[in-house]
């Protein structure tokens, strides 16, 4: 039952705005796909419900159990004899697409049959059946939409959570700012082979298919802020687009800091960046509060540059329009956050997001200047190009000092230096923990948006202490930029060991040496782990677009890696010993 939004203003600082939201509703369009009302899934023991639908076939020919149950058997005959016929072998993501073939008013008039692989009996991994569904079930909706199809069933295939995550990131098209008549249509989803019941149990526990649609809408919203053009999300755009997309949930708060409380705060590296822009800097911070009073929470950073032009160091112009993406870390950050606080784990969340654009102009940071951050550490800032480190800096030291969460995780496109390294393929991970690397790792395989850890050593620090006016540079040597990048947000979190830890992605042993990150996990004792904090820096640059459209993935800004960190907060929210 939706209620009515209460909204509690408080004055006790002149530059801050702070609205609660305890509410519950549906699921939201979000503009990219619609949904039932009240969220209600059929049983849909028909199919007449549907101008399309979507059935999954294995490599023998057969047809999923979930269909089979819904269509009559010479159907089922006819679809495996005509699938024979045109040479579709059922390898995963082969489509074919039949035309009133069901000989009944019952049977939808278009069906799209996509593989899915070998039939192995419900014997995959979670993590090969979510996949599996997902790109099957994303194919599909997609070759229905282009027929004209608005209003499709979805086998859930061999798994309902990823059916529906893949439907709903397939369906994801950015066409807002075209004339209507250039804007795909809206499509409806249900699933076919799924009780309402059997879909809205233990949502907090299991993967469903009501699960499916709020990892997908969160990341596809991440998609949708990050692809939004730079003159329509400016920092108080972005604001008032989080605040409206989180203003139903319960146990949510928002909290919108202006350059005052920067100011007020400390915040000069922050600020250093944010000077050369006529647009207002911001500064985000999300509230949710879904476990136990007094809590220690998961703390969430995203960067969130609006426009990365270089500042005075200015980028060269080929595809600087991309720099409409540089808050990728801001957008996956928020989405996530809004899935957490949908999904309403039991889990304390607190996000912060500086938000602001980087410009050059006459009131701009100058290559050479020094400013003072939020911990009283000063910094030369050799390139106004290398500013995410320096929103980041007050960002991380605010939220680890002010919040003292167990686990502190920033995601940001940071360096290009890591594509290079990882392509598209992979968001990097740097962390001093063990146990927090273990769990990005696993949330990354079930989600299908991996991560892959890089060193977090304390060698490559020298090269920020090489300044004469200074205790740090923002940029170091050539070699190793997004290695040297994080170890330089690292000097900023409060709350963390110092050095010494085996980095590598293996689980190979290696002698310690000097110069390497200490595991807080299997370093310390019980008393001191509680004084401290689990720190991950995800560089996800490389992974903030894709160049083509293949299976649920949409070319353009991805919205990565929104789903892993979601499922990433599930998984701990079940585990105490980590919180």
């Amino acid at each position: 039952m939706l209620r009515k939004a209460f909204y509690n203003i408080k004055n006790n600082s002149s530059s801050t705005f702070i609205c609660s939201f305890y509410n519950k509703t549906q699921i939201r369009n979000n503009q990219i796909v619609s949904l039932n009302n009240n969220n209600n899934i059929r049983n849909n023991s028909s199919l007449s419900n549907f101008d399309g639908v979507v059935f999954g076939a294995y490599k023998d020919g057969s047809l999923t159990n979930s269909v089979s149950k819904l269509i009559p058997e010479n159907l089922q005959k006819n679809i495996q004899e005509q699938l024979q016929f045109s040479g579709i072998k059922g390898k995963l993501g082969e489509i074919r697409l039949f035309y009133g073939i069901g000989g009944s008013e019952d049977i939808p008039k278009k069906i799209a049959v996509v593989g899915l692989g070998t039939n192995k009996n419900n014997n995959d991994e979670e993590f090969q059946a979510l996949e599996r569904a997902r790109k099957a079930a994303a194919i599909g909706v997609r070759s229905l939409r282009e027929i004209g199809a608005k209003n499709i069933g979805v086998d859930v295939m061999t798994h309902e959570h990823g059916a529906a995550e893949g439907a709903t990131l397939g369906l994801y098209s950015f066409d807002s700012l075209k004339s209507e008549k250039n804007r795909k249509s809206l499509v409806n989803i249900e699933p076919i082979g799924v009780s309402s019941e059997e879909s809205k149990s233990s949502v907090k526990e299991e993967l469903t298919w009501n699960t499916g649609l709020i990892y997908a809408i969160a990341q596809n919203n991440a998609r949708k802020l990050a692809e939004t053009p730079a003159n329509h999300m400016t920092p108080t755009h972005f604001v008032e687009e989080i605040k409206s997309l989180l203003k139903d949930i319960s146990n949510v708060e928002v909290i919108v800091h202006d350059k005052e409380w920067v100011i007020e705060n400390g915040m000069n590296s922050f600020l250093s960046v944010a000077k050369g822009s006529i647009e207002p800097l911001k500064f985000l911070e999300l509230h949710y509060k879904g476990g136990e009073e007094g809590k220690k929470p998961l703390a969430l950073v995203g960067k969130g540059v609006t426009f990365d032009s270089g500042g005075i160091s200015l980028k060269p112009p080929a595809k600087m329009s991309e720099m409409k993406g540089d808050m990728g870390g801001a957008a996956a950050v928020s989405s996530a956050f809004y899935g957490i606080s949908k999904l309403g784990l039991p889990i304390n969340v607190v996000a912060t997001i500086p938000l602001c654009e980087n410009m050059p102009s006459g009131r701009a940071t100058k290559p050479g200047d020094v400013v003072k951050a939020m911990n009283g550490k000063s910094i030369e800032i050799d390139n106004t190009d290398a500013e995410g480190r320096l929103i980041l800096a007050d960002a991380l030291y605010y939220t680890s000092s002010t919040f003292k969460p167990h686990s502190l995780i920033d995601i940001a496109t940071l360096t290009g230096a890591i594509f290079i390294s990882l392509g598209e393929i992979y968001s990097a991970v740097f962390t001093n923990s063990k146990k927090l690397w273990k769990k990005l790792l696993n949330s990354g395989k079930i989600t299908n948006d991996p991560f892959w850890r890089m060193p977090l050593n304390e060698g490559y620090i020298k090269s920020l202490k090489k300044s004469t006016v200074a205790d740090l540079v923002n940029v170091g040597e050539r070699g190793g930029g997004s290695c040297v990048a994080a170890i330089f947000l690292k000097e900023f979190v409060s709350g963390l060991t110092t050095t010494t830890e085996d980095n590598n992605n293996n689980e190979k042993e290696e002698e310690k040496g000097e110069g390497r990150i200490i595991s807080i996990d299997e370093e310390l004792g019980d008393a001191d782990k509680e004084k401290k904090i689990r720190y991950a820096h995800i560089d996800m640059a490389g992974a903030m677009t894709t160049s083509k459209d293949s299976g649920y993935d949409v070319k353009g800004m991805t919205g990565r890696p929104t789903r892993s960190i979601i499922e990433f907060a599930r998984n701990i929210s079940k585990d105490q010993d980590f919180q």
